[in-house]
């Protein structure tokens, strides 16, 4: 260690130093000065220079070593395969590592980093959870079907919305009352209706099968696709 002369000049003075001020993880406080004291379920966004992809990142950590990854991307083709990268990349290390690892994606990267800064303060999802979340919670997030929650819609001044996209599923028509004006919709869960084919039903049977209104639909006085009207 090299000081300046300035330094080694001044007259020693003991101050008070309390430590790490604690930090609430899995329903504890917890005084982290390493890596491995660090443990919780976080998730959050991150995106690219140009703002024009997101990522939704879910990190589940045990003891400074991410054991679950849920990599979620919108914007661009090459994200998807940035995404499928950054998944075999993130487990298993440490996330000092993982934040000083290249996602490939700059909006994964960011995403990482945002992360990290929740996880260190203590803002994770499970800071109050006693024994944290299993491995196996970040898929919970997107329910049954395996699918990420997207909403997708198209609107234009001079013929309005169209949804396409929603939580429920991709949207086959949607209904309108006297007014034209949207009063629900019909959709296909995807995710079912995959599961119901691999189990041998019928492309058309599965599709109903995993179909649902919402809102008014039956009540419309107009029926219209969103892709073709």
């Amino acid at each position: 260690m090299i000081y300046s002369k300035e330094v080694e000049n001044m007259c020693p003075v003991k101050g008070i130093s309390h430590g790490a001020a604690p930090i609430p993880e899995e329903g504890k406080w917890v005084q982290a000065k390493e890596i491995k004291d660090i443990s919780g379920l976080t998730h959050g966004i991150g995106w690219c220079a140009p703002q024009q992809g997101a990522c939704k990142l879910t990190l589940n950590i045990k003891e400074g070593i991410i054991q679950e990854a849920l990599v979620e991307t919108i914007g661009c083709s090459g994200m998807t395969h940035s995404a499928a990268m950054a998944g075999e990349i993130l487990v298993g290390k440490t996330i000092l590592e993982a934040l000083n690892t290249d996602l490939v994606c700059d909006a994964i990267n960011t995403a990482m980093r945002e992360l990290f800064l929740q996880i260190v303060y203590g803002r994770s999802q499970s800071a109050f959870s006693e024994g944290g979340l299993a491995i196996g919670a970040g898929l919970e997030d997107l329910g049954k079907g395996t699918r990420s929650q997207v909403g997708t819609i198209y609107s234009t001044l001079a013929k309005g919305p169209r949804y396409l996209d929603v939580a429920e599923g991709y949207v086959v028509e949607i209904g309108l009352d006297k007014d034209s004006q949207i009063i629900g919709y019909k959709y296909v869960n995807l995710g079912k209706m995959m599961e119901n084919i691999k189990k041998g039903m019928e492309p058309a049977e599965a599709i109903e099968k995993a179909s649902g209104k919402y809102g008014r639909f039956d009540e419309a006085v107009k029926k219209i696709d969103p892709r073709e009207e």
